[in-house]
């Protein structure tokens, strides 16, 4: 049991799975953020040259 229990808390491979997680949702997160910041930036420059247009 003791073996068992030792085995056990030495495992790190769902620590590293959790921290593989963390890290693609960070990136993730900076895609949106990206993504949301250019699609604003290009509805403005858009609307600008419509407007200019007409």
């Amino acid at each position: 049991m003791k073996t068992v229990l030792k085995n056990f808390i030495a495992d790190e491979s769902g620590a590293t799975a959790i921290e593989y997680g963390l890290i693609a949702a960070g990136i993730a997160l900076a895609i949106i953020a990206v993504v949301n910041n250019l699609g604003s930036t290009l509805k403005l420059k858009f609307g600008s040259i419509s407007t200019s247009l007409k």
